[in-house]
């Protein structure tokens, strides 16, 4: 008969401040260039247009990474040691982890996210799946401090495994945006957490390449007007969080390959002059002005090596699909 699951464990750190928050969007809205973070994508809407965006044949990363992980994970096997702590970031609905337990075998799961709420669902059903796996649910913002809390290291203490290799696992190109300087700060942090585990630990992650203009464009500006709907989404967020009364049908997608910076910009582009007005404050922007909703870096294999030798790791190993769209790297601590 198999094993009862045992219900995974929840730590939530993250609690929403909503005047930091209001306080965030008016700042953003009233600086030259006006810029919010594309953290506001994602309220309800905004998740389910992203995920339609990843069924979008214009949108190669999400399929090309699935495919690398597909074709090497028993590759990567290798390089990450059996009876790891496997560390999620940004987990979501923990599906990318959870097909790689069958080949990466970790002695317990760690999935991080902003929302425990919405972990919850997802690790009760993973773990209905996988029984024997310790898992625990971590609510918190990473991209303003990646450390495992006190109440996190104590769990990993009581499963046995706190001196257990630590696999932090950042797949999804995710890491593209944040700036270069951003993205050192982010994976010194991820090297401390690998470090603070047994030997033989590392960084599992996953990098969008530089390529042409006629592949990167069009992903994140598809002719169905997936991308265009998800980035106006946003101003509907606004409104809801901050009292913002943007007309989304008066504001144009704009996104577009950044060759000095090496990065897909994405904006919304001001359709006539027009002011924007929220309880205590506006914002005129002029025909053509734009704010700046999201920046996606792309990187070549060798300069994320770089950066990822300058955050404190060791020499990466990397897979790639046949085009060299993609990489998947794997550094150790």
């Amino acid at each position: 008969m198999p094993p009862l699951p045992t219900a995974p464990h929840f730590v939530q750190l993250h609690q929403t401040d909503h005047a930091a928050v209001r306080a965030e969007l008016a700042t953003g809205l009233q600086a030259r260039p006006a810029h919010v973070s594309p953290k506001f994508f994602y309220d309800a809407l905004g998740s389910r247009l992203f995920d339609a965006i990843t069924e979008l044949t214009e949108y190669y990363p999400t399929r090309t990474e699935a495919g690398i992980f597909a074709q090497h994970g028993a590759d990567m096997a290798r390089h990450v040691p059996p009876g790891a702590v496997l560390i999620d970031l940004g987990a979501g609905s923990c599906a990318k982890a959870a097909r790689l337990f069958p080949v990466l075998r970790p002695a317990a799961y760690v999935a991080v996210d902003i929302s425990v709420d919405y972990l919850r669902e997802a690790m009760g059903a993973l773990q209905q799946r996988h029984t024997g796996l310790p898992m625990l649910g971590l609510g918190m913002d990473f991209s303003a401090g990646l450390a495992l809390p006190g109440a996190a290291t104590d769990w990993l203490a009581g499963q046995g495994v706190e001196r257990a290799p630590r696999c932090v696992f950042y797949p999804g190109s995710s890491i593209g945006n944040f700036n270069p300087a951003e993205a050192l700060a982010l994976l010194s942090q991820a090297h401390a957490v690998c470090a603070g585990g047994g030997p033989g630990g590392g960084l599992l992650i996953g990098v969008d390449r530089v390529k042409d203009k006629a592949i990167l464009e069009p992903a994140y500006d598809d002719p169905l007007g997936v991308t265009a709907a998800f980035n106006r989404n946003l101003l509907l967020h606004a409104n809801a969080l901050l009292g913002t009364d943007f007309a989304p049908a008066r504001w144009q997608h704009v996104a577009f390959f950044n060759d000095t910076d090496s990065r897909i910009e994405m904006h919304l582009r001001s359709d006539g002059a027009q002011t924007v007005r929220w309880p205590g404050g506006e914002r005129h922007f002029a025909d053509g002005e734009r704010l700046h909703t999201e920046n996606s870096y792309k990187w070549r294999p060798g300069s994320f090596d770089a950066l990822l030798r300058e955050a404190g790791f060791g020499p990466a190993t990397h897979w790639t699909d046949e085009r060299g769209w993609f990489s998947v790297f794997w550094a150790p601590a």
